[in-house]
């Protein structure tokens, strides 16, 4: 599994959140118009699954993820944000780069597969950097491809 088979040049976007709530509930509102799903439903698997223990895991990125019904493959978004927020991560620093990751329920192996290639690409200190400082969505998507 590569990044290209969870997230799609569409699902990188930039946004501005006050706080960690308010970042759930675009991130929630993003994924569900791409999806076609109901809004509430995907906020709600999010907060069910933050509510077992952080997905902060540190040096400013956050790996959020949920099972949700309906979905027939894993589905990402990568978004950067304007200002840092406090997400309760591991090593107490604020977030600025999120990769949401939904799968299908009962996904299995296929669930592990999907968070561990994110993860894998994005504890690459240089990589995030470059996250950071990319020009545009295609910059973005660019480095997060590059070397697959």
């Amino acid at each position: 599994m590569t990044p290209a088979d969870i997230i799609r040049p569409g699902s990188i976007i930039g946004i501005a959140a006050p706080t960690k709530a308010a970042l759930f509930q675009i991130l929630a509102g993003k994924a569900a118009e791409q999806l076609g799903l109901p809004e509430h439903v995907v906020l709600e698997a999010l907060s069910r699954r933050e509510s077992l223990g952080s997905t902060g895991v540190g040096k400013g990125v956050a790996l959020p993820h949920a099972s949700l019904p309906g979905l027939a493959e894993p589905f990402g978004l990568l978004a950067r944000l304007k200002h840092p927020v406090d997400y309760e991560a591991i090593d107490g620093e604020p977030v600025d780069l999120v990769c949401l990751v939904l799968t299908p329920p009962n996904g299995g192996k296929g669930r592990i597969d999907a968070l561990a290639c994110i993860a894998r690409r994005l504890r690459s200190q240089e990589t995030c950097d470059r996250i950071r400082t990319a020009a545009g969505s295609e910059g973005v998507y660019d480095v997060l491809l590059e070397g697959m």
